[in-house]
């Protein structure tokens, strides 16, 4: 294949705005070897296709990029924040070979769990260095995380990587050979299966630790957005980016005792410990997702015998107000969902699951009583204590780490919280993409979808001449003009 024309990447790069926006710069074969963000489009495009420029790169990297880069696409948004989201999807989707991934940088830290061990143990590292170890993090705070860990040596029993234990026969082992055990409190002579409960704890423990900085580091992205500084902004997005793919990679290990054969002894168990009338064969769980009360939505999951069941998973969108209202939105989709199924006659679940404490449950139970509709069992699981809050007024119950029934309860609510963050994803993407035809009188959401469904992109929808855009079912002859005209000057 030729190398890229650089005069016709100049003239594309002419004709950009100079407002803020996405790029795609591209290899020979159409791949997306990178994806940035810019506040001015001409002007960041235009720097990667000048010589003046290319001895400035630093990276080596980067300057290996530049060799390969035969086209570009860009996306016009209309805000800076716009951008920094848009931007963080597609470096997501597509994972480009010259976005740097985080966790390469120096500043941050990763436990390791080497499970590939008989005893595994557990140690901080600064890269990922294979794929059959459990890895948690990034943590930002080295010296906090050192004294976790030593903490977690003491609660949980675990070797760290100082640790040399002796094995005395077939699936024994002694951990310590001086005081260290009896400093710690633990059996040292261990069986695998005892040593690797231990392990699952402190696993279940790590993860926890996670997930509430994952929830700090999003109030701080969004913090700083909404005070446009967009560079920190975009720095805590790819920590959250690579935060949340290390917690999902760890899920497995973590959560192996939710796929047995046989689901009914953990829903026997969940019956058991909620005081259930039957076990739970069918369960059904509620989110809430918004970005400061923007693009509010909510998804409800079924699990049918402990397993997804996706064909009777739901999404809402919040009809009835705008803004940041979590009980409101959840009495609302809660009502829908079960006011349908009694004027359906369709049974309802056993078991619902609310994402949150005792004031999402309240609302749930609200939606509820207000239509004069018998609840089956509700509860609440909230993130974090992982405490389980009952809607009849008991106590509420906090299960082991290490419990099959609160790790089941825990994954049924960790999907819906996967699946409400993907359609509130979802929708922001399609707003981005649609924003700037806002401003276009004339142009029906149809319309608009079906001139999408055809370029692809903005980008490539401005390059369309006006015979291109009549072929667009819907497209006449001058709204295809008054289109082409407006696509060429707005900005």
């Amino acid at each position: 294949m030729p190398p890229p024309d650089r005069s016709k990447l100049k003239e594309k790069v002419r004709r950009l705005g100079e407002g803020p926006g996405v790029y795609l710069m591209k290899d020979r074969f159409g791949g997306i070897l990178y994806v940035g963000k810019a506040k001015n489009l001409k002007r960041r495009v235009s720097s990667y296709f000048q010589a003046s420029r290319r001895q400035k790169w630093q990276q080596p990297k980067v300057a290996a990029m530049l060799d390969l880069i035969h086209d570009f696409e860009i996306v016009e948004v209309k805000s800076e924040s716009e951008a920094l989201l848009l931007e963080g999807k597609l470096i997501k989707e597509w994972k480009p070979k010259y976005n740097t991934d985080f966790i390469d940088d120096k500043r941050f830290l990763l436990v390791r769990v080497d499970v590939e061990n008989p005893l595994p143990r557990f140690r901080l590292v600064r890269f990922r260095q294979n794929e059959q170890s459990l890895y948690f993090g990034p943590f930002a705070q080295a010296g906090f995380l050192r004294k976790t860990l030593a903490e977690m040596r003491v609660r949980f029993g675990i070797l760290l990587h100082d640790a040399n234990p002796r094995q005395l026969s077939e699936g024994t082992w002694q951990l310590y050979d001086d005081m260290r055990a009896e400093i710690y409190g633990h059996a040292n002579i261990v069986s695998v299966a005892d040593y690797t409960t231990r392990v699952r704890e402190a696993c279940v423990f790590l993860e926890g630790k996670s997930r509430e900085w994952l929830k700090e580091l999003e109030q701080e992205m969004v913090a700083a957005s909404e005070a446009l500084n967009f560079e920190k902004a975009a720095e805590l997005r790819d920590i959250i980016f690579a935060l949340r793919g290390t917690i999902e990679r760890t899920r497995k290990f973590v959560r192996d005792p939710l796929k047995p054969n046989d689901p009914l002894p953990i829903l026997n168990r969940i019956a058991t410990e909620l005081v259930l009338p039957a076990p739970p064969r069918h369960i059904e769980c509620f989110d809430i997702s918004h970005i400061s009360g923007t693009f509010c939505v909510a998804s409800m999951v079924h699990f049918t015998e402990g397993v997804p069941d996706k064909s009777q998973y739901r999404r809402y969108r919040i009809k009835s107000f705008v803004g940041n209202d979590d009980f409101r939105a959840m009495e609302e989709v809660v009502g829908r969902r079960y006011r349908r199924l009694h004027e359906e006659g369709r049974p309802f679940p056993d078991l619902i699951v609310i994402d949150g404490g005792r004031g999402q449950v309240g609302a749930a139970l609200k939606a509820f009583l207000g239509q004069g509709i018998e609840p089956p069992p509700l509860i609440g699981l909230a993130k974090r204590e992982e405490t389980i809050v009952f809607s009849d007024g008991r106590d509420p119950l906090k299960l082991s780490g290490t419990d099959p029934a609160r790790m089941l309860l825990q994954r049924v609510r960790d999907e819906a919280h996967r699946f409400a963050n993907t359609y509130n994803a979802d929708l922001r993407s399609r707003r981005l993409k649609e924003s700037i035809l806002d401003d276009f009188e004339g142009l029906g959401p149809v319309r608009r979808q079906a001139l999408f469904d055809r370029f692809g992109s903005l980008g490539k929808l401005r390059e369309a001449s006006i015979v291109e855009l009549q072929q667009v079912e819907g497209i006449g002859s001058k709204l295809a003009e008054r289109l082409h005209t407006f696509l060429q000057t707005a900005r």
